[in-house]
């Protein structure tokens, strides 16, 4: 039987593609884990046209040998099954240990291997999320580099951070998408608390909800459990904890004349 030459065509590519992976993971086991030299071997634009691997290598390095789940929301190569995967098998190579899962509207089932896992759904559809979630059972790192529009991205965010584990990050990439119309953002009103930016902005005051001179204050799960928030140039990192462990430590060790006026 005659096989079609755009079967040809896929099988060639298909094959093409494995080699140069498996290319790239020999280079990969012999430079260390060097998250900028991973990211270059494994072509992520997370580092060259963005520079957000220092930061990671920054927030990650001492839990680079624990036994992980991440998730990263966005797979790349838009419609292309053979196309993206990159920063998955970057964040495999980094974490020797981690299983790496991730999501994306489009089938990229394609590059799924040993660690790493993919499924297909759209990171604003909360039953979609459930069904991850219980499959893979909890997480430490959650990367949203899906969509980019405010929207999606606030959505998310407080979906998916309650179910994020004590001690965990979640990390927010181009976040400059706050300020571009075309996402949902605006440069006009740096306040306007629908856009990412100014939305995470705002979080950080409830890292001391406690001395907030409001009466019958009811602090939100956020004040609860963001524990700190780096900004970055394109990029917002947020720590989980339980925020009430520091509370009872500050009404139980706090002196007469410290903390409220009186």
């Amino acid at each position: 039987m005659k096989i079609p030459k755009s079967l040809k065509k896929y099988f060639k590519s298909h094959t093409k593609t494995r080699v140069k992976q498996n290319i790239q993971r020999l280079r990969a086991s012999f430079i260390g884990r060097d998250l900028n030299k991973l990211a270059q071997i494994f072509k992520t634009d997370k580092y060259g046209i963005h520079f957000y691997t220092p930061n990671y290598q920054t927030h990650f390095k001492s839990i680079k040998n624990r036994k992980i789940n991440l998730l990263e929301i966005g797979v790349g190569g838009y419609k292309n099954p053979l196309s993206g995967g990159n920063s998955l098998r970057m964040w495999k190579a980094y974490f020797s240990k981690a299983n790496i899962f991730a999501i994306d509207i489009y089938d990229k089932q394609k590059h799924e291997e040993n660690r790493i896992t993919i499924f297909k759904g759209s990171q604003v559809d909360y039953s979609f999320l459930d069904t991850v979630f219980k499959n893979i059972g909890s997480l430490d790192i959650i990367i949203d580099d899906g969509s980019h529009i405010n929207e999606h991205v606030i959505k998310t965010f407080e979906y998916l951070f309650p179910k994020l584990n004590n001690g965990g990050i979640y990390v927010v990439e181009d976040t400059q998408t706050s300020y571009w119309p075309d996402y949902g953002g605006s440069s006009l009103d740096l306040n306007d608390k629908t856009k990412i930016l100014p939305y995470f902005k705002a979080l950080a005051d409830g890292l001391n909800y406690q001395e907030f001179l409001i009466p019958n204050y009811k602090a939100t799960v956020f004040d609860k459990t963001i524990t700190s928030l780096h900004f970055y140039n394109n990029m917002i990192f947020i720590y989980k904890g339980d925020n009430n462990i520091k509370s009872n430590y500050l009404i139980n060790n706090r002196k007469p004349n410290e903390g409220r006026k009186k």
